[in-house]
């Protein structure tokens, strides 16, 4: 979001000794093995949570990372490109973590336009059919410059095509008649209730990341070490 850019900061990260037991080797190959029990995206579960705003993905029972986003912002698109998304990812597949997600359309008051409100409609609208994860990451690496408003019935129906099995006359009729608006609205309520944080922001295991830390999100490989940290 360009209004709000992410402010530097200097991540130390120091990495602990691990002391071998006799149950080492057992483990070790127990943690092996359950590293990826969801073995493709595809295979993560998706779901509304009962506020009806936050769709949430991965185990439930597993510690939450809760991301704030705006499909409109260009700095969620370097998280999810270049940034943290592939590890959070990763440990959502590992079941270490769930990852869940608020949306928000606040671009479209900024800058003009509907591309926010209309892609966090197209995405409620691949939930319904299981897609939201995969499609949300289309999307975003494919994300329209920030003030072209380029998130049209179009471009989201264009891109939905490359996520295999989410295209059909029910995705494609909410996505044209903005069947979600609802949601759109409620999700960025929320959004606000949680104090309209920069976009993106998280909330790991129910605390805020800092203003001052959120350099972590466009770090590729520090944060499982500082989500350890939050347990």
């Amino acid at each position: 979001m360009r209004a709000q850019r992410i402010r530097p900061v200097l991540v130390a990260v120091t990495l602990l000794g691990l002391t071998v037991t006799a149950c080492g080797d057992q483990t070790s190959a127990a943690q092996r093995e359950r590293r990826h029990p969801y073995a493709a995206v595809e295979e993560l579960p998706e779901a509304l949570a009962p506020d009806g705003t936050t769709i949430v993905v991965g185990d439930p029972r597993r510690m939450p990372v809760h991301i704030y986003e705006d499909m409109r912002c260009s700095v969620c698109r370097e998280v999810e490109v270049t940034g943290a998304g592939a590890s959070l990812l990763d440990m959502t597949l590992g079941k270490e973590a769930r990852t869940e997600y608020t949306l928000s359309s606040a671009l479209d008051d900024r800058l003009g336009g509907t591309g926010s409100k209309k892609a966090a409609n197209a995405l409620r609208a691949a939930l319904e059919q299981g897609k939201f994860t995969e499609y949300r990451a289309v999307l975003l690496r494919n994300q329209p410059e920030e003030d072209s408003d380029g998130y049209t019935d179009t471009f989201l129906l264009e891109t939905a095509s490359r996520v295999e099995g989410l295209r059909g006359p029910a995705f494609d009729s909410a996505v044209k008649e903005m069947k979600y608006a609802d949601f759109v609205e409620a999700s960025e309520k929320a959004y606000e209730a949680a104090g309209a944080p920069m976009s993106p922001a998280a909330d790991i295991n129910g605390k805020r990341l800092p203003d001052t830390q959120s350099q972590v999100l466009l770090t590729k490989d520090f944060l499982p070490v500082w989500i350890a940290g939050y347990r």
